[in-house]
């Protein structure tokens, strides 16, 4: 039996964060016998009646507005929620005393008794992630998608885990307090700048990403981009004794084992290199979503899917919502939803699949990066620049002397100037760069507020229009 789960089952487990993850983890927690108590950083006033009834009803020790040491160090396992500062008085004090850590994924290893393939990287995990469980499920295949979209890992512990295959989506955050996860098949995406608010580093971050690897073995696989620099400097990071290593990638290299051209994808797994097609339907054909499918299509045939079954759930497959969603075309301007893009690496590749003009709407709160590292990509495909949000000062003296640059006041202001501006042929691109908390709850809350304020920018063009007419 692993030491977690001799505690887990033993012991006094602090979960800190009562968010969606935490909730799972207090859930399970609870279902394999442990001493649950829940430490919370928000007031109790802004917890949801439900959540603090529930406490009750369990008997729950419960802490809220603050964490205390005296919790913490009482404790034989704390259990920390993905978002949570690592390096906070109380879990430092933890330390001290010798008392573990860990996140939902360290849970895997004792008590996960289904297959699993886990994605990670700065951008697209939640697009592969997705896709792979539906090319799955055209297959036939019963599969949990979740992890660090949609169900905590926790959740689905505590059921009879009758799923074919879980899928994954995992982030850095909690790849640093996996412990022994341990995934049948690993994917690797990319690695650039992003979380530097949080890491002493780029490389710490790279490290970080890298552990998805750190405990396979043989008989495990990896899946990793041969077309990212980051990864092909750092691949030495996965342990000699890791899985066996798949490749893929838009340059025809001889090492992968998945390349794409002109919409259609060519994959060899056999042992004598021969190859597989498949088309990619419109949705997917441009970049990063080429190089998203490439690897959900990798990651599907190492999981057991037929040939058949890929294809059709490529033709089903429906691209998600604030990634590079097209919104409207207002009189010749095409305005794009790009309010997933939180970091520097998913602008540079949504400015990339622009071959038009762009007036690019970003800014928010600073996540740490370095917004000079797009100022070759923004002058290349940038005509205007709408800075919005805690960042734009930053942003601003990054890109002086590039280009024009506006700062505004609020998302919808950008929005309006950006109609004010745009001509016949350009293109409104919201794609920030940038965490969203500074304005809004969330990316989502960010891009529906962006999509609202096209549809009162139509309503304006079309009202303009009849005056004109009548």
């Amino acid at each position: 039996m692993c030491w977690i789960r001799e505690k887990i089952e033993t012991g006094r487990v602090v979960v800190m964060g009562l968010g969606k993850s935490g909730l799972a983890a207090a859930r399970f927690l609870l279902r394999q016998g442990a001493e649950v108590m829940v430490s919370e950083g928000a007031d109790r006033e802004t917890i949801k009646p439900e959540i603090l009834a529930w406490l009750t009803e369990k008997n729950i020790r419960s802490e809220f507005g603050g964490h205390s040491a005296e919790l913490f160090v009482s404790a034989d396992l704390i259990v920390v929620s993905p978002g949570v500062p690592l390096d906070l008085p109380v879990l430092q004090a933890a330390r001290a005393k010798k008392i573990p850590m860990i996140g939902e994924l360290a849970f895997a290893e004792d008590y996960l008794r289904t297959p699993v393939v886990a994605v990670t990287g700065t951008n697209g995990k939640t697009t592969v992630t997705t896709l792979l469980g539906e090319l799955l499920r055209a297959d036939g295949k019963n599969v949990f998608v979740g992890g660090n979209i949609g169900t905590p890992l926790a959740d689905y512990l505590v059921t009879s885990q009758d799923a074919d295959v879980v899928v994954l989506e995992v982030s850095s955050f909690q790849l640093d307090t996996a412990e022994n996860f341990r995934p049948d098949v690993g994917v690797l995406l990319n690695i650039t700048p992003d979380h530097l608010d949080r890491y002493d580093s780029f490389a710490a971050y790279g490290k970080s990403k890298f552990r998805i690897f750190a405990s396979q073995g043989r008989g495990d696989k990896m899946i990793i981009n041969h077309d990212d620099p980051e990864i092909r400097k750092h691949l030495d990071l996965s342990p000699s004794g890791a899985g066996q290593r798949f490749f893929f990638g838009c340059d025809p290299h001889d090492k992968n084992e998945a390349t794409v051209q002109d919409g259609r994808i060519t994959v060899r797994l056999a042992a004598d290199r021969s190859e597989e097609d498949y088309d990619l339907p419109a949705t997917l054909r441009s970049s990063p979503n080429d190089e998203n499918s490439m690897a959900a299509i990798l990651g599907a045939r190492l999981m057991g899917c037929s040939e058949r079954g890929i294809n059709r759930g490529l033709a089903d497959f429906s691209t998600l919502p604030h990634r590079l969603a097209f919104v409207a075309d207002i009189a010749g301007v095409s305005y794009f939803d790009d309010s997933k893009a939180t970091n520097i690496g998913a602008v540079d590749s949504a400015l990339k699949a622009m071959t038009r003009p762009v007036i690019l709407i970003a800014g928010g709160r600073d996540k740490g990066g370095d917004y000079r590292l797009l100022r070759r990509t923004v002058e290349r495909h940038v005509k205007t620049m709408l800075l919005i949000g805690e960042a734009r000062g930053k942003m601003s003296e990054s890109f002086a002397g590039l280009i024009e640059v506006e700062k505004l006041e609020s998302l919808a202001h950008a929005v309006h100037r950006a109609g004010e501006i745009a001509v016949a042929g350009d293109v409104v691109l919201l794609s920030p760069a940038c965490a969203s908390f500074d304005q809004f709850a969330s990316y989502v809350e960010r891009g529906r507020v962006f999509q609202e304020e096209v549809f009162k920018v139509r309503e304006k063009a079309d009202r303009q229009s009849m005056l004109q007419m009548a």
